[in-house]
């Protein structure tokens, strides 16, 4: 049995400067909060060790954080990149 190509559209999408954008400035505020974590690991790695919230260290708390942190960021950028496409 034969299929048929898949119906592809050619059209240009108008939303991928949008999306370049807000990709490079997300990754940018996560590199920023990042490396907050490591300045803060290699000037007063001692700080780390302070119990902070329920008896969790800042380590805990802060790598728990950045990790929360991408997936709200994904979601935001999936959110903004929608409303776009739609909007175009």
């Amino acid at each position: 049995m034969l299929h048929e190509p898949a119906a592809v559209s050619s059209e240009l999408e108008t939303a991928s400067d949008y999306k370049m954008r807000t990709g490079v400035r997300l990754f940018l505020f996560y590199a920023v909060v990042y490396a907050g974590f490591v300045i803060v690991n290699v000037v007063n790695p001692a700080a780390m060790e302070s119990a902070v919230l329920l008896g969790l260290n800042l380590a805990v708390i802060y790598g728990m954080g950045l990790i929360l942190l991408a997936f709200v960021l994904a979601a935001v950028y999936t959110l903004l990149c929608a409303t776009k496409e739609r909007a175009c």
